[in-house]
C-alpha cells in the first residue's frame, strides 16, 4: 500500500519569498509557516495552488525543513513534522525525498521550493516540485 503523498516544505525559501519582515524573526516566521501548513496535512493544497491533483484535497504528510536560527520550530505532530538541520536545508530537502522514493517507488513526492537547483536535484531523485505560493504562509 502506498503512503500518503508526501510534501517536503523548504522553509527558508518559503519564508523567504515575501518580504513581510521574516529576517527579524525567522524562527517566528517558520512558526507561523508550520502553523499555517496544518490545515494542508488535513486536506491537502487547494485546486488554485496549482499542485498536482495527488496532492489536492487529500490527507498529506507534511515536513517542514528548517535550518539557521529556525531549528528551535517544534513539529506539530501529527499534522507537521519539522526536520531541522545544522548544514545545508537543501541536501536535507533531497535526502528526505531520495528516502521516501527508495521506501516506496510508488509514492507520490512534492517539494515546495523557488530554488531551481533544489527544484533540478529532487527532480533527479523522483520528486516533483512547485513554487512557494502554492502554500499558506500564515
Amino acid at each position: 500500500m502506498t503512503a500518503r503523498p508526501l510534501l517536503v516544505v523548504d522553509g527558508a525559501n518559503v519564508v523567504g519569498s515575501v518580504p513581510d519582515g521574516w529576517w527579524r524573526d525567522r524562527r517566528g516566521a517558520a512558526e507561523r509557516l508550520r502553523d499555517a501548513l496544518v490545515p494542508v496535512a488535513g486536506d491537502g493544497l487547494p485546486p488554485e495552488s496549482g499542485a498536482p491533483d495527488r496532492f489536492v484535497g487529500v490527507a498529506l504528510e507534511v515536513v517542514l525543513v528548517v535550518e539557521g536560527a529556525a531549528r528551535g520550530v517544534a513539529p506539530l505532530l501529527p499534522a507537521v513534522r519539522v526536520a531541522a538541520t545544522a548544514g545545508s536545508g537543501d541536501d536535507l530537502i533531497v535526502d528526505l525525498a531520495a528516502r521516501a522514493r527508495a521506501a516506496d517507488a510508488d509514492r507520490p513526492i512534492l517539494v515546495v521550493t523557488a530554488d531551481r537547483e533544489l527544484r533540478r536535484r529532487v527532480g533527479a531523485v523522483g520528486a516533483s516540485s512547485i513554487g512557494p505560493r502554492a502554500v499558506p504562509r500564515g
